[in-house]
Formats: C-alpha cells, structure tokens, sequence
C-alpha cells in the first residue's frame, strides 16, 4: 500500500463521515451498511494518518476520536430513548439499543481497527477499542438503569408467578445481557440481581408457607409444595441462567419444607394422631437433604411423590 499524506483535519472530517452513517444504526436503521469502497476508505484513512503522522499524539486524538464518537451516541440517542420508559417497555427498548449499539461498534472497531493492531499494544494502559465500547455501554447506561432494569425484570418474573401471561424471551434477552456485561470486567450484575430475585423469592414462600399451614390440610399443602417446585424449575429453565435453578429449588424448599417440618408433622398428627410413624420419617428425611444428598434415585420430585403416597394411605 503506497503511504499517501492526509492532513489531520481531512482526515478527521473522512472519519465524521463513517461516525454519522454508523449512528443511524443506533437511531433505529439496523439495516444500514457500509459498501466495501467505504470500508476501505475509511480504514486507509486511520492507516495513512497514524503511519505518516509518526506523532503519538496525532494517533491519540484518533483514539480520543472513537471514544468520543461512542459516547456522543449514548448522550444523544441511547439514553433520550430509554430515560423515560418503565417495565417491559423499558426492558424491550434496551434489548434493541443493546443489539444496535454493538452492531454500530463493531463498524466502527473495523475502521479504527489499526489503533487496535499497532497504537494500541504499544501502550498497555489503553483499552482495546472493545473494550471501550463495553465500557461505555456499561459505565453510561447499564449502570445508570441498573436498578430499574433489575424492577422491570423482577416484575414480570412475579407477575408469571402469580398466573400472568409475560414475554419470557425478552425477559431471557434482558438476562443474557446482564450476563454478557458482567463477562467484561467489573461488576458480576447478574449475580447481583440473583441475589435480590433469591431474596423476595424467600419472602415470597416465607408467607405462603404460613397462609398454607394455617388454612390447608397437610395432604394439600404438600401438593402444593410439589406444584412450586416444579413451576420453579420450569421458570428458570426458561429464560434464568443455569447455576441459578439449583438455588431457587434450595430456597423454595427450604421455606415450604426444610423450615416447617416439624409444625406440618405436627398438623398431620392433629389431623390423624394414629397414623403418623411414616409421614414423620419422611418429613425428618427431607429436612436433612440437600439435592445431591441421598440415593442415586432420589429427587424433590420423587420425595415428594412418596410423601403424597403416603398421606393418601394415611387419609
């Protein structure tokens, strides 16, 4: 490629070019492209003045540039499209500038690709030009809808709790992003909101556990219990991470089993003081086990499938 000089001010009025049609992904046309002309163009613009411009601080206004090209975006469309939206509209609208800001990025990270491959890796205490496009990102508007992000999602995992119909495919969307953040340095945000949807699940079944005592004969109540456990499984199967299922089937059943077996053998024994032996074995059994514990065969499901069992021979 033969060296060709490019005044620096030129040079940066190329670049405004490629910067404004990148925004227009991020101002809602996902469909926009660069032809392979503009691509190269706009790549031998940053090649040509970080090569022939041998100044360190020549190339770092064109890392300056990018950085300030991003966050110009977020100031000016990201955040007025979000500021005002709330719940599943709020969630929805972040999944989409999710998904644009990064296709606007990526655009962006292959025509300053040079500064990546040479400027970049001759001074460490840079980031990569990724890695400001994630921190950016994250630093400006994750951060700054965090709360309200986590309320959103939260809503609609206790609204499909209670029976209501809820886009669970966005609600996984939002939850991958969370994720995918926590995956590039910092913070783990999706762990954090595990932690807070754990706890109001722990109050959640704190007051059903009281309200099916006082109000549900023991048969019922543990039919109940089984219907929970199996909701719950299927609900973070659909759109929560993995690890998390674990820990939601440990919570639930320590609220509704672990915690009140004694009081619910006691209302069986009210119930049928004669017939007890067995219900009082298996409640014992289930407040000592933890999910890997016990036989190779044994499951929540299974356990409480002997337990109904048993109270129906008991009844």
């Amino acid at each position: 490629m033969i060296l060709k000089y490019i005044p620096l001010d030129e040079g940066m009025m190329i670049m405004d070019e490629a910067i404004v049609k990148a925004k227009k992904i991020i101002e809602g046309y996902p469909e926009t492209k660069f032809s392979g002309e503009e691509y190269q163009r706009f790549y031998e613009c940053v090649y040509f003045m970080c090569t022939y411009h041998s100044s360190n601080e020549k190339t770092m206004q064109l890392y300056e540039k990018f950085r300030n090209s991003l966050e110009e975006s977020i100031f000016s469309t990201v955040l007025p499209t979000l500021v005002n939206k709330q719940g599943a509209n709020l969630l929805r609208e972040f999944v989409v500038i999710w998904s644009n800001y990064k296709l606007m990025a990526r655009w962006l990270c292959r025509f300053f690709e040079y500064l990546d491959r040479f400027f970049i890796p001759q001074h460490i205490e840079l980031e990569s030009l990724n890695g400001i496009s994630f921190s950016c990102f994250r630093d400006l508007v994750f951060k700054k809808l965090y709360c309200r992000l986590i309320e959103a999602a939260l809503t609609l995992i206790n609204q499909e709790r209670e029976g209501q119909q809820i886009d669970c495919v966005l609600l996984k969307n939002v939850l991958d992003i969370f994720v995918e953040i926590s995956d590039y340095k910092g913070a783990n945000y999706y762990e954090d909101f595990e932690r807070i949807m754990l706890t109001e699940i722990s109050g959640y079944y704190s007051r059903l556990a009281s309200e099916w005592l006082l109000y549900d004969s023991s048969a019922e109540y543990v039919q109940k219990v089984f219907w929970c456990l199996n909701r719950e499984k299927q609900r973070a199967r659909q759109y929560l991470h993995p690890d998390t299922e674990v820990k939601i089937v440990q919570v639930v059943r320590y609220h509704l089993l672990d915690q009140i077996a004694n009081k619910l053998m006691e209302k069986r024994q009210a119930e049928n003081s004669g017939m007890v032996t067995d219900y009082q074995e298996i409640l014992l059994k289930c407040a000592g086990m933890s999910l890997q514990e016990g036989s190779s065969s044994t499951s929540p499901e299974e356990w409480l499938s002997t337990l109904m069992a048993n109270s129906a021979h008991i009844c």
